[in-house]
């Protein structure tokens, strides 16, 4: 009774979390603005492995070819990782309206915006084109402020100025009632009853940003940057925070509930502000910052999927004498290279399964912590790309380190690795399957 209430609790716990409206609206924005984190990834690894100046292709085609076409990549790269703060921003505002069953969410999006855009410093440090020296200027943003130093504001914004919104749009009082002979677009109407509350909204914001510059001498980007940004990604992207907080998400996975609850959530703001600082120094040339980052989770702690189940089926095939657990591997190998999993996962089981659970858990503690060592120990180049999670093994490990072969060896001593970490609790999962069968 007292196991039971205890899982009941935890299914509760968790589908509260899941269903929590602020946190599934980041979850949201963050798989919207996926394809913009791929497509900089791309272009990031493009300039800087095929594109970098002096290497083969300039020999073939001249350096000065070679600078024009990274033009193209450096544009798309400033429009989506040195513009993510904002478009985060918008993301947000967009998913929460409609986790809040907001009709009309232009107005709070475009509002979300424009208040990043209030909490941006006045002015800002940058260097002149024929200089070296960097100079105090007014009038400009900065792509520091706008880009991944700005993701939390973005986020922080959306959340707030959406939420103030909503609530003063449904006052009565704050509405200019028009009379409609139904000449008047429908837009002029919803413009008009928006128009207090955008500017109580913007006035609100204004304000604190203005405090925050007058009392504090920082502006709210700064603030945000120093007390929340900063820790949060301290803890996120540190060995035994991220495992912890990883292995909570995979535990989930025993009841039923998907790791994304937690790990979608919690962990993937930081580990993308992780991943978009390692993409721009690897994309100026300079010392990567972050072993921990996205990209490096998915490549190392998820191959074949969430657990690393796709050595759990190559054990399967190799070890197995249940001809049923045999046939779910077959079915589930094609999608186990694209590092889908649920097959497996809820088809094996390994869901309320005691027994093949605790190397699901275990697996991805102790690859994700090898993968650490090897590459502080200089072992393996760092994750720099940002590549689909949908990559298969292997392919992935050779393009998110920027074209390290090392890492695909090391994928392969992973997947040798549970394999045999696998097959031992295959074998005794089989033999009490057995048992019952018999009783």
């Amino acid at each position: 009774m007292a196991t039971g209430t205890l899982t009941n609790a935890t299914i509760k716990l968790a589908h509260s979390l899941g269903e929590q409206v602020h946190l599934r609206s980041i979850r949201d924005a963050f798989a919207t603005l996926m394809p913009f984190f791929i497509i900089a990834g791309l272009m990031v690894l493009v300039n800087n492995v095929f594109l970098k100046p002096d290497n083969w292709l300039a020999d073939i085609i001249g350096n000065e070819a070679i600078k024009s076409w990274r033009t193209v990549g450096e544009a798309i790269i400033n429009g989506s990782l040195n513009f993510i703060g904002v478009l985060i921003a918008a993301t947000v505002s967009w998913h929460l309206c409609l986790n809040k069953n907001h009709a009309n969410p232009i107005a709070p999006v475009l509002l979300s915006v424009a208040t990043v855009i209030v909490f941006m410093p006045d002015t800002i440090s940058a260097a002149l084109v024929a200089g070296k020296e960097n100079v105090q200027v007014t009038g400009a943003l900065s792509y520091s402020s706008t880009g991944t130093s700005g993701m939390f504001l973005g986020m922080i914004t959306g959340l707030l100025v959406t939420t103030v919104f909503i609530r003063l749009l449904k006052s009565e009082r704050l509405k200019i009632t028009i009379a409609n002979d139904g000449s008047v677009p429908p837009a002029v109407i919803d413009s008009f009853n928006a128009l207090i509350p955008v500017c109580i909204t913007l006035l609100i914001f204004s304000l604190i940003s203005f405090s925050a510059k007058y009392w504090l001498g920082k502006d709210i980007n700064a603030l945000i940057a120093l007390t929340i940004q900063t820790p949060l990604k301290n803890i996120t992207t540190d060995l035994p925070g991220f495992l912890f907080i990883y292995t909570v998400g995979n535990l989930f996975f025993a009841i039923g509930i998907h790791q994304s609850v937690i790990n979608a959530s919690i962990l993937r703001p930081g580990l993308l502000a992780s991943m978009q600082e390692n993409m721009l120094a690897y994309a100026n040339g300079d010392d990567i910052p972050n072993i921990i980052n996205y990209a490096f989770q998915t490549t190392f702690g998820q191959i074949g999927g969430t657990g690393n189940t796709l050595a759990l089926l190559l054990a399967l095939f190799i070890f197995s004498r249940r001809q049923a657990s045999r046939n779910i591997a077959k079915i589930s190998f094609f999608m186990g290279l694209f590092n889908i999993n649920e097959p497996v996962i809820f088809g094996l089981p390994i869901v309320f399964n005691p027994i093949l659970i605790v190397p699901f858990i275990l697996s991805p503690v102790i690859s994700l912590t090898l993968a650490w060592l090897v590459t502080l120990w200089g072992w393996m180049d760092p994750v720099v790309i940002q590549i689909p999670w949908t990559t298969p093994p292997l392919i992935s490990g050779f393009l998110a380190t920027g074209g390290d072969w090392r890492a695909v060896v090391f994928q392969l001593v992973i997947i040798v690795m549970m394999v045999m970490l696998y097959l031992p609790f295959i074998k005794l999962s089989e033999r009490v399957h057995t048992l019952n069968a018999s009783d």
